[in-house]
């Protein structure tokens, strides 16, 4: 047995009762269910520090691609809630009643409010508009989100300014929240955007969390991470509780509207599909994208080296379909397309679809860098799948889908030791937990909530890849969520015993 706080594995039984784990060592008295775990080790649940399932659960709340991967509890809200601040009660109730198979918690984003107040388009609030915002970020906060997001490389995500995210998040630190952010620049500009983060919680207030560190820029592989880690080291030093998350892999996903300068959308969605459409605005995009990121803007083909190594995943219409897995720079030679036409034009063909890319940004040293990091936890960026086997709610065939949870022991653990097998469960399970303030949860003691995963470590490996995204992992038999079994000898059940995570806004 695992424990989950990192110490080493211990041979013990473990009894589970009325969903908490009642008893840990020798059990002479039998249960009404054994499941025998010899050659085998017993954790907690794994928990999903960046997930992003919080409409798809509406439609299917079984997350089975969740489950296979051992995660019994997901964070989710990067890009808010599905539903306004004011709804979020009545949407905590409706997953429950439906049920969930998994544990849920979600932030509220920045932007949400900020949308709500004063639409897509660029532009400085009011002091009257701030204030506005700052009541739908309380809403919020009393309605159980953990915090405050921010994905501050998407417009009208990008047009908010340091002083209006510490303006908001003064609020949810009234409800000693979170201030969670996808950072403003995760390439050349990496030290700076945490900068930016670490004094938005300083002057906030707030605890900060740094969604999927990367060192996402080519020509600083093996120099930005260990800057990026100092520059956190220095914050925590000094009391600011700053901590990062992370996907093991070396490209990120996203949508091929991040290739538009920022501008084009300074005026709403709807103006820039407009601008996408002009021959001309496209040659003053081509040239802006040709010279790298400039204020206000991550160039991400910049980062990832160029259109080589930028992958069309799902381009949403059966015209692009055959290019599927193909570079821009590959599917522009086939076309005689420059290649940021044709993303472009992908783009557009989709609507009203988000068409996306996988771009190819990360170093394996320097992710192997930030894992070693204690402060250190796991997201897989990804959501659950509508149906087992395809991708997930967000259209993005990433294998962190499927096989993220695996992959920190199959390939840091067992493959090459980066880590030992007791750190990566605490990054997974007793680390999140403690951090989120989920003090019933990660560990396998008596008197917690038992979500608990058996896995066979000879067996475990990830498995999806980059050409087999949705392939599904091995060695993670069986997964226990709240004292149920949600998946028994590697089968799925009915079981829908996952809870809404309330953050207590006292």
């Amino acid at each position: 047995m695992l424990d989950g706080a990192g110490n080493p594995w211990v041979s013990a039984d473990v009894a589970i009762n009325n969903g908490r784990v009642v008893k840990v060592g020798a059990i002479s008295t039998r249960g009404k269910r054994e499941i025998d775990a010899r050659n085998r080790y017993v954790a907690p649940g794994f928990i999903d520090m960046m997930d992003q399932s919080g409409r798809v659960l509406l439609e299917n709340g079984a997350a089975e691609n969740k489950l296979r991967m051992g995660v019994t509890t997901v964070i989710a809200g990067e890009g808010g809630t599905p539903v306004p601040a004011a709804e979020i009660p009545n949407y905590f109730r409706q997953l429950e009643q439906q049920g969930i198979s998994i544990n849920f918690g979600t932030y509220y984003s920045s932007t949400q409010a900020r949308m709500k107040v004063m639409g897509d388009g660029a532009g400085s609030p009011t002091a009257a508009q701030l204030e506005e915002m700052g009541r739908e970020v309380r809403t919020a906060m009393e309605a159980g989100a953990f915090g405050l997001t921010s994905a501050l490389i998407y417009p009208p995500s990008s047009f908010q300014t340091t002083s209006d995210l510490v303006t908001l998040a003064k609020i949810a630190a009234q409800c000693d929240g979170f201030y969670a952010t996808h950072m403003r620049d995760e390439s050349a500009d990496l030290v700076k955007a945490i900068e930016e983060a670490i004094e938005i919680g300083e002057k906030g207030g707030v605890k900060v969390e740094i969604f999927h560190l990367k060192a996402a820029y080519a020509p600083g592989w093996g120099k930005l991470m260990p800057q990026a880690i100092a520059t956190i080291n220095a914050a925590r030093a000094r009391g600011v509780d700053v901590a990062a998350d992370l996907y093991p892999y070396t490209a990120g996903g996203t949508g091929l509207e991040i290739i538009a300068p920022s501008w084009v959308w300074a005026d709403g969605v709807e103006k820039g599909i407009e601008r996408l459409r002009d021959p001309k605005l496209r040659e003053r995009m081509k040239k802006e994208v040709a010279a790298g990121s400039m204020p206000g803007w991550s160039n991400l083909v910049h980062a990832s080296g160029g259109f080589a190594n930028v992958r069309l995943a799902n381009g949403f219409s059966k015209k692009y379909a055959p290019y599927h897995g193909k570079s821009l720079a590959e599917i522009g030679a086939a076309l005689n397309r420059d290649p940021a036409d044709v993303a472009w034009d992908i783009l557009l063909e989709g609507l009203p679809n988000r068409s996306v890319a996988l771009y190819f940004m990360m170093s394996e040293p320097d992710i192997e860098t930030a894992l070693k990091q204690p402060w250190v936890s796991i997201g897989s960026d990804a959501a659950a799948s509508k149906k087992l086997g395809e991708v997930d709610a967000l259209g993005l065939p990433h294998p962190r889908a499927y096989g993220t949870f695996p992959r920190i022991i199959a390939e840091y653990v067992k493959r090459r030791p980066i880590l030992s097998l007791e750190d990566a469960v605490r990054k997974m399970t007793g680390w999140p937990a403690q951090r989120m303030g989920l003090s019933d949860r990660g560990l396998i003691r008596e008197g917690m909530r038992a979500d608990v995963v058996v896995f066979d470590l000879d067996k475990l490996d990830d498995v999806a890849s980059w050409e087999k995204p949705t392939a599904q992992p091995t060695g993670i038999e069986t997964v226990i969520v709240n004292g149920a079994i949600a998946l028994d000898a590697g089968k799925a059940t009915a079981a829908r015993t996952g809870v809404v995570l309330r953050h207590t806004c006292s």
